[in-house]
């Protein structure tokens, strides 16, 4: 094994059969198996070569754009901008959601159910027209794959992840080692973790408290953010053969006073086009949320207290300007952001419990950085 894939197989602890992959941590929790493609099973030279793809700027139409741009590792690879920016300066219509493990998705990006695997999503940025992000279109790809040719570190890197191919430099290995290094970024060493491995002491009182109310008939919060990753939502089906995936409208906006979202992104609504659709986004995970800010699909809530107070609120109330509406009585709002009293001892108390999903070793893990700066 060299180097290169040396610090990556450390995050590849792990038996691989049967299209998943298990976890294998002397440590860990019994957490359930990743789904991987049976076309793209995980190895440590694949991952070592979609580490390199990840950070490199060569990978977009004027080689002045990467991933880890808009997925920053010491902001739990999410960000920190509301709106990401493509390549060519063009502003998206979304912020960039964190990829902690990220492998445990049923469906991918903030609203659409008809991506169920990483390798569907990273398309998505490498060939989106609008918004332009890398810009991979037309002789774009062709232009960025010749770069790679070019380089003699990447030939063996290919070489060894794809093994036995005449010319593994293609968009497709491009995307399956991308994919399989996102996979590897997986999280659960927070003082969360660490407290339910048995740790009394990883918790402080605060947090407890806010453990308990985060979990209460009271706040609700688990209904929407609960399972390892604190996103998952059994029951509120509607992902077309994933219940495990939720989309909610928490009454972010109410334009007109007719349920209405802003046009640039109407959540659901824009790829099913059914109007109970309107304003329906994925509960995103929890993990690592204090250091994932700006908050919610568009990056307008700045921080975690905004975001506490909006669902103590029961939605947003907007007063003025292009979207001026009451978010409270949108009518596609889910009757699961009812609002709730909140007192600022509670909304401490929650904020610190958010605070200990905070994996600090992920956010430095070196198996996870830039290896152009090795």
């Amino acid at each position: 094994m060299t180097r290169r894939t040396a610090i990556v197989a450390v995050c590849l602890a792990a038996a691989v059969g049967a299209g998943v992959w298990t976890m294998s941590r002397s440590r860990a929790l019994s957490y359930p198996p990743m789904r991987v493609p049976p076309d793209n099973p995980i190895s440590a030279e694949k991952a070592a070569l979609g580490r390199r793809l990840f950070y490199d700027r060569r990978l977009s139409v004027n080689a002045t754009l990467s991933c880890a741009d808009c997925h920053r590792q010491e902001f739990a690879f999410a960000d920190p901008r509301a709106l990401s920016v493509g390549a060519t300066g063009e502003a998206t219509t979304r912020n960039a959601m964190t990829l902690t493990n990220v492998a445990y998705n049923g469906r991918y990006t903030w609203a659409n159910d008809t991506l169920s695997t990483l390798e569907q999503q990273a398309l998505v940025p490498l060939t989106n027209r609008h918004p332009l992000e890398m810009g991979l279109v037309e002789g774009a790809a062709a232009g960025a794959l010749a770069r790679l040719r070019d380089d003699a570190a990447y030939r063996p890197l290919f070489r060894d992840a794809f093994p036995g191919e005449q010319d593994p430099v293609t968009l497709t290995n491009v995307v399956r080692a991308i994919s399989t290094f996102v996979r590897t970024l997986v999280s659960f060493e927070s003082p969360y973790d660490h407290f339910l491995r048995g740790d009394r002491e990883a918790l402080g009182e605060g947090a407890r408290r806010g453990m308990d109310l985060f979990r209460s008939t009271e706040f609700k919060c688990a209904r929407c953010h609960d399972g390892i990753n604190f996103r998952m939502t059994p029951g509120h089906r509607t992902g077309r053969d994933d219940d495990t995936v939720a989309y909610h409208n928490t009454g972010l906006y109410n334009l007109a006073g007719d349920g209405s979202y802003p046009a640039a992104d109407r959540g659901l609504f824009d790829v099913t086009h059914a109007a109970a659709d309107m304003g329906r986004f994925k509960a995103p995970t929890l993990r690592n949320v204090a250091v994932t800010a700006p908050y919610m699909h568009d990056g307008s809530m700045a921080t975690l207290e905004e975001v506490l107070d909006h669902y103590a609120a029961g939605g947003r109330v907007i007063a003025s300007g292009p979207n001026a509406g009451d978010g409270r009585r949108n009518p596609h709002k889910s009757p699961l952001v009812p609002g709730f009293p909140l007192t600022p001892a509670q909304k401490r108390d929650l904020l610190a419990f958010l605070d200990s999903l905070t994996d600090r070793a992920f956010l430095t893990n070196p198996a996870f950085a830039d290896p152009f700066h090795e």
